[in-house]
């Protein structure tokens, strides 16, 4: 199917570009402008409470954007139309920025029009997926309009929960539940898969397992136990099945041999983010026993699994979409680094990592420079058209 010519700006000529752009900048600018408002320096003068307004964003304007990018980019390939491109994309992306300025209340609306506003950007993407999908009779990719209506359901529910009691931990672990899901179901899928192509093409004896009942289990397994954490955190039977479910997740990571793909870190990264998922599971069934506080998991699940495996996407999709080498190179090595490190370093929380520097302050700074690392390479990328893959030179005397 093609649609008409387009010969608009090339930031709006994929989906990817103008999402991963602006999730990639958001990611950057809000933790900081998070710090000021928790330190009282700046006012939020919206409905949300500080920490929610915090959470919300992470989850919801950060994530829904990078979730927007993946599925206008997969959409196509999974249906063999045109990408959607040029005033949907802008429009759309008109809509995500108005969501984000009616949460930190600089519209001036009402909570419920604020609840509009920002839900009609995961409801506008779900339909747009939808007509994709349905167009191209693509029908089992259908299943994919699942975890996009959960997290917008989870999206309107921290609205609502908000304006009954201030805060909003259910919700608030939905979201999380609901993100970290799709990435054991699409990170579960892409992460085996490139390790395979990657082993085969330089030699190296082994093959990542396939999909079989084994991870079937684990998924299930683990959106259960993701269910019951979002439901009744602190009970022995949520403890108990997030750490069986911690154990599944961590045996089908090493299943899929990520040690042996240190020569390709882009490949690495989507490795180290999954391991984060065990960790942020098996931290949860410690703090459903008390052994652990309840904020970990939320952080090594937030930052570490979410963080991490969205900017490594977003690194790989850029990079092979816009017709360059899957090598990341230094600046993006160090920025995933600096992702995971602030993962770790949040764990300490308001307790000092080094000399007057506490784990939450070294979780941001390490936050906003990744981002801010991350920004600077794939900006140009993203604005500028593709480029023309290399072709090694033919060798004298051939045809």
């Amino acid at each position: 199917m093609t649609r008409s010519a387009y010969d608009g700006p090339a930031l709006f000529s994929y989906g990817f570009r103008p999402f991963f752009l602006v999730a990639t900048a958001y990611a950057l600018g809000v933790v900081p402008v998070w710090l000021l408002i928790w330190r009282g320096t700046i006012p939020l003068n919206g409905h949300l409470a500080p920490v929610s307004w915090h959470v919300h964003e992470m989850l919801f304007g950060y994530g829904a954007a990078v979730v927007a990018g993946f599925l206008f980019t997969a959409v196509p390939n999974w249906t063999g139309r045109m990408p959607t491109r040029g005033w949907p994309l802008m429009t759309l992306l008109a809509l995500w920025i108005f969501g984000r300025l009616a949460c930190a209340g600089v519209l001036g609306l009402p909570p419920t029009a604020v609840m509009g506003v920002d839900v009609a950007f995961l409801a506008a993407v779900a339909a747009m997926v939808a007509r994709e999908i349905v167009a191209g009779r693509n029908w089992r990719n259908l299943k994919v309009l699942v975890p996009v209506t959960l997290l917008m359901g989870a999206n309107a529910m921290h609205h609502v929960e908000s304006m009954q009691y201030g805060t909003a931990p259910f919700a608030e672990r939905a979201g999380i539940a609901t993100l970290v899901f799709l990435i054991t179901l699409i990170g579960g899928r892409i992460t085996p898969s490139f390790t395979r192509n990657w082993l085969a093409r330089t030699g190296s004896p082994g093959r990542p397992a396939p999909f079989g009942i084994f991870d079937a289990v684990s998924l299930i397994v683990g959106a259960g136990a993701l269910a019951l954490w979002t439901i009744t955190p602190q009970t022995e039977v949520t403890g108990i099945a997030l750490a069986v479910a911690a154990g599944l997740h961590l045996l089908r990571l090493l299943r899929w041999l990520g040690i042996f793909t240190l020569g390709s870190p882009l490949l690495t990264m989507l490795h180290i983010s999954y391991a984060f998922i065990p960790l942020g599971l098996a931290a949860a069934s410690l703090a459903a026993f008390g052994l652990a506080e309840q904020a970990t998991p939320s952080h090594l699940l937030g930052i570490g699994a979410i963080g991490g495996m969205t900017l490594a996407v977003m690194m790989r999709a850029t990079l092979g979409h816009t017709g360059r080498e899957l090598v990341s190179g230094p600046i993006l090595n160090l920025a995933f680094v600096a992702i995971a490190g602030a993962a770790l370093a949040r764990i300490a929380g308001s307790s000092d990592v080094f000399p007057g520097i506490d784990g939450i302050h070294l979780a941001a700074a390490l936050w906003t420079l990744g981002f801010g690392m991350a920004l600077r390479r794939l900006l140009p990328w993203l604005v500028q058209p593709r480029v023309q893959p290399r072709r090694p030179s033919r060798a004298p005397g051939r045809a």
